[in-house]
C-alpha cells in the first residue's frame, strides 16, 4: 500500500503529464503543487514509485511518466469524477432532446461524446434481448395483408409485413391487437413466446391461421435482430495524440474497425457501472496503448446497452468519466420519455 504522501505525488505526476504531455521532474512538482515536503523528499518518493512500477523514466535525464499501473491506481483512488458544469449539462440535454428516433439518439450521442471528450466515442444500440415490448400495432393494408409494428421501451421500432392465409376483417384485427397487447405490453422479449403460445385457440377456427401467421412474424422479429449493433465517431481525434501511440496509430484504427472487439471492450450491457480499462488491461493487442471508459445506459434501473470512449492512456480520467456518465444519464432519460 502506498502512503498518502506518495499517492499525492503520483496524482500530481498524472495531472501534470496529462496536462503538459511532458515527463515530470521533481523540481516542477514542488513548484506546481503544494506537497508540503522538500524536493529531496519528492525525489525519494518518485524513486520509490518507480521501483514499484507506478511511474517510469522514458529516457535518461528526463522526468517521469505514469505507467498503466500508475494510471490504474490513480483511477481507483479518485475521490470523485469531475462534475459537468450547469451550461455543459444544459447543452447535453438540448442536443439530445432534439432527436427524432432511436437512430438519431445514437448518432447524436456519438457526436456529443466525441466532442465533449475529444476521444473516439462508441455507442451500442439497445439490445433487444434486454428490451421490453411497449406496444404492438397491427394495420390492415389489404384484405389478406397486415403490417405488424413492434415498438420497444427503448424507442426501437420494427416493421414487418404479414401475408394472411385468408381475409381478415377490421373487427378481428382490432380484437387480435387488443388481446396481443394485453399479454405482451410491458413484458420482456424473452417472455413473449410463452405468453402468446395459446392465443390462436381463443379465435374462431377460420381466423386461427391468420393469428398464427401474425404471431410467427412477431416472434421472428424478436429474434432476428439478435446481432449487436454499435456506432462509432470521432476517430479523427486520435490524430491529435500521435505521439501517445508507440510507432503508429494503425493498430488502434484496425482494432476500432472490429465490431466484435469493441463490443468486448464495452463489456456486458447488463452491467451498468462505470468501467475503466487501462493499457494492457485491454485484451486486444492493438489497443494496449489506449484506455476505454464505458458505462451502461437504460430507460429504467437496468442497463440495456453500453456507451463509452477510447483514447490514449494519457487522458483526463476524471473529466472523461464525468462526461461519459452524464451523457449516459441523459440518454437513459430520453429513452424513458420517448
Amino acid at each position: 500500500m502506498l502512503s498518502e504522501r506518495r499517492l499525492q505525488v503520483l496524482r500530481a505526476i498524472v495531472q501534470d503529464y496529462v496536462g503538459t504531455e511532458e515527463p515530470v521532474g521533481s523540481k516542477a512538482l514542488t513548484e506546481r503543487h503544494n506537497l508540503g515536503v522538500s524536493p529531496a523528499t519528492v525525489r525519494n518518493d518518485m524513486a520509490a514509485l518507480e521501483d514499484e512500477g507506478f511511474i517510469a523514466q522514458p529516457h535518461t535525464s528526463a522526468g517521469r511518466i505514469p505507467t498503466d499501473k500508475g494510471y490504474r491506481l490513480f483511477v481507483d483512488k479518485l475521490a470523485g469524477v469531475k462534475p459537468m458544469t450547469a451550461p455543459e449539462r444544459r447543452a447535453i440535454q438540448n442536443f439530445l432532446e432534439g432527436a427524432v428516433d432511436l437512430d438519431d439518439v445514437v448518432a447524436r450521442t456519438v457526436r456529443l461524446l466525441a466532442q465533449l471528450t475529444r476521444q473516439v466515442a462508441v455507442v451500442q444500440y439497445p439490445s433487444l434481448t434486454r428490451s421490453t415490448v411497449r406496444h404492438v400495432e397491427l394495420l390492415s393494408l389489404a384484405p389478406a395483408r397486415v403490417m405488424l409494428v413492434l415498438i420497444t421501451d427503448t424507442g426501437r421500432v420494427e416493421q414487418r409485413m404479414v401475408d394472411c392465409p385468408a381475409p381478415f376483417g377490421e373487427a378481428s384485427l382490432a380484437d387480435l391487437r387488443a388481446r396481443l397487447n394485453s399479454r405482451v405490453a410491458g413484458r420482456r422479449f424473452t417472455d413473449v413466446p410463452m405468453l402468446v403460445e395459446d392465443l390462436p385457440e381463443g379465435f374462431d377456427i377460420e381466423d386461427r391461421g391468420t393469428v398464427s401467421a401474425v404471431l410467427s412474424t412477431l416472434l421472428e422479429t424478436l429474434v432476428e435482430e439478435n446481432e449487436e449493433r454499435l456506432m462509432i465517431g470521432g476517430t479523427a481525434n486520435l490524430t491529435r495524440f500521435g505521439h501517445d501511440f508507440p510507432l503508429t496509430i494503425r493498430p488502434v484504427l484496425e482494432a476500432l474497425e472490429e465490431q466484435v472487439v469493441l463490443l468486448k471492450l464495452l463489456g456486458e450491457a447488463g452491467d451498468s457501472g462505470m468501467t475503466v480499462r487501462i493499457g494492457h488491461e485491454n485484451a486486444y493487442e492493438g489497443l494496449n496503448s489506449t484506455s476505454v471508459v464505458s458505462v451502461g445506459y437504460g430507460s429504467g434501473g437496468e442497463a440495456v446497452a453500453k456507451l463509452g470512449v477510447v483514447g490514449p492512456t494519457r487522458m483526463d480520467y476524471p473529466g472523461t468519466m464525468g462526461a461519459v456518465r452524464a451523457v449516459a444519464r441523459y440518454v437513459g432519460q430520453i429513452l424513458a420519455e420517448s
